[in-house]
């Protein structure tokens, strides 16, 4: 009789723990690419660190307008021309009941620019950070920087002393295969925590109700459930079943039918990521061709030839279903007011093909074009139309499409830029061009500042000088027209081959409301639940 009391008592309790459970709200999303390391400097990708950053803050953030915002630093002055001091948000604690103090960003500010960082470049190579005392931070610089902190709010503030303690000093990188706990667990300041993570597949966050930004109200979800869905039908099946709130990209061919469903509708607004195509300038011979003993892409003419064999026009409208707008430059046109002054070249694959001859390859040679297969909307679709393009000048492009976690570990610094010809999308993190001549233009060889994604090697010296010139420029007249010049010289030179600039396409319950920004960061804090 006692066992049959037990018994019930134990179905009682969960039953009440089970009502407590629905009580709460879940909000479920899908994306086409997954969540590897948890590490905050790991991996400068826009989906990576826009989930990182509703665990982990930044001295500031930005708002659905993407216009600067207090964080952590709940405000800032220019107290000399090359001292800024930063007064910090008091009363904050991380997740493990830590307080955040100057110490935390002192110490993130040097771990960000240690070795293995994928984020060195958000702060200056020579910038001193000092802790004034537990609340004030001043950061020296070695010459003006009026936009030092244009690119913070994806610059998250770790806990000094869970970080060394658990032995997380190191930064793993993309193509790190080692576990640490930092990699693995979190502990922000934000206002969620993961509770669960599957590298790769799922991960799981729970509301943080302690978070300052609440203003002493409840979150609005308690619960964010994420799983990687890499098909587009599946994922799309996912939002219109009911199985998930939330899914994106939808592809644009499926844009319609999320807006027919009942229960959903379709987000599409402008994108600011450029996709475009790098080739390697650095290497005398390239790593993945059948030209064994020279590098053709070193060679403007072919780059031309690359260039002119493409149809951008053809690509926005066919496979993009025309979300989204062929771009001559390597940035959105609403982030440079003078855009206008520069178009693409025309789509000729008969000038391609005078071009390869004029360079010594009259019957064109073989590349391979390495392209993620779940980061950018239809991103192997518009690699394998590419390839059928160039055909028509002469190029044989083998096209390598793998996940980008294989993608991105090949490709980039950590993997020793192992790439001959790649696809690869861009938003810049100031919503600048400094950004843009800076970290895609900019030459690998000079410092750790300049270039750590030019994964090409495009080296112009001259540019370098701008870009320098305009990092410095308060003359906004000025700083536009250096800009132009520096532009002249990379179109010139074709140091790139920009496709466009993709349109955004998420799919959502009608149960919630989302705020669907321009850079494509998914804030947690902003979703509402509807009434």
């Amino acid at each position: 009789m006692n066992t049959i009391k037990l018994m019930l008592s134990a179905t009682a309790l969960t039953s009440v723990v089970a009502s407590a459970v629905a009580a709460e709200t879940t909000f479920r999303y899908g994306f086409q690419g997954s969540l590897g390391s948890l590490d905050p400097y790991s991996l400068s990708e826009t989906f990576t660190l826009g989930t990182l950053t509703n665990v982990y803050e930044g001295l500031t953030r930005r708002d659905e307008n993407l216009q600067i915002q207090p964080g952590l630093a709940e405000s800032w002055e220019i107290i000399e021309p090359t001292r800024w001091r930063f007064n910090l948000r008091q009363g904050v604690k991380f997740h493990n009941g830590n307080d955040f103090t100057a110490a935390d960003v002192v110490f993130s500010a040097n771990r960000v620019r240690s070795e293995g960082s994928d984020l060195k470049a958000r702060i200056p190579t020579d910038a001193e950070f000092i802790a004034v005392d537990d609340h004030t931070v001043d950061v020296v610089l070695s010459s003006a920087n009026p936009i030092l902190h244009s690119e913070w709010h994806t610059w998250m503030i770790v806990d000094q002393e869970w970080t060394v303690t658990t032995d997380s000093v190191q930064v793993t990188t993309a193509a790190d295969t080692s576990v640490t706990t930092i990699s693995q667990e979190t502990n922000g300041t934000g206002p969620f925590m993961i509770a669960e993570h599957t590298t790769g597949v799922e991960t799981n966050f729970t509301a943080n109700a302690g978070w300052w930004g609440w203003n002493g109200k409840a979150p609005n979800v308690d619960r964010v459930e994420f799983k990687t869905i890499a098909a587009d039908a599946t994922r799309v099946a996912a939002l219109l079943s009911g199985e998930m709130d939330l899914v994106y990209p939808v592809p644009p061919q499926d844009i319609g039918r999320v807006e027919s469903n009942a229960a959903t509708s379709a987000l599409v607004g402008p994108e600011l990521r450029t996709i475009f195509l790098g080739m390697d300038q650095a290497r005398d011979v390239l790593t993945y061709s059948n030209v064994t003993d020279a590098n053709p892409l070193q060679d403007v003419r072919v780059r031309q030839a690359f260039y002119h064999a493409i149809d951008a026009v053809a690509i926005s409208a066919r496979i993009m279903r025309g979300q989204a707008t062929p771009s001559a430059l390597m940035l959105a046109p609403s982030l440079f007011s003078g855009s206008g002054a520069f178009e693409r070249l025309a789509y000729d694959p008969e000038l391609s093909k005078q071009l390869l001859a004029d360079a010594g390859y009259p019957d064109g040679f073989e590349i391979q074009l390495d392209c993620p297969n779940d980061r950018y909307v239809n991103d192997e679709a518009i690699c394998q139309a590419v390839a059928a393009m160039m055909a028509r000048a002469g190029i044989t492009v083998n096209v390598n499409a793998q996940p980008k976690a294989q993608f991105f570990a090949r490709v980039l610094a950590a993997g020793g830029y192992d790439t001959s010809f790649y696809l690869l999308g861009w938003s810049p993190s100031s919503f600048d061009s400094w950004n843009v001549l800076t970290q895609l233009h900019g030459c690998r060889t000079q410092n750790e500042g300049t270039g750590p994604f030019n994964i090409g090697g495009y080296c112009n010296l001259k540019v370098d000088e701008l870009a320098a010139q305009v990092l410095v420029e308060n003359d906004a007249a000025k700083r536009d027209e250096l800009i132009a010049q520096a532009y002249k010289m990379t179109t010139d030179d074709v140091a790139y081959l920009p496709l466009h600039q993709q349109g955004l396409a998420w799919g959502v319950s009608e149960k919630f409301s989302v705020a669907q920004r321009a850079d494509n960061i998914f804030r947690f804090s902003l979703i509402t639940a509807a009434k």
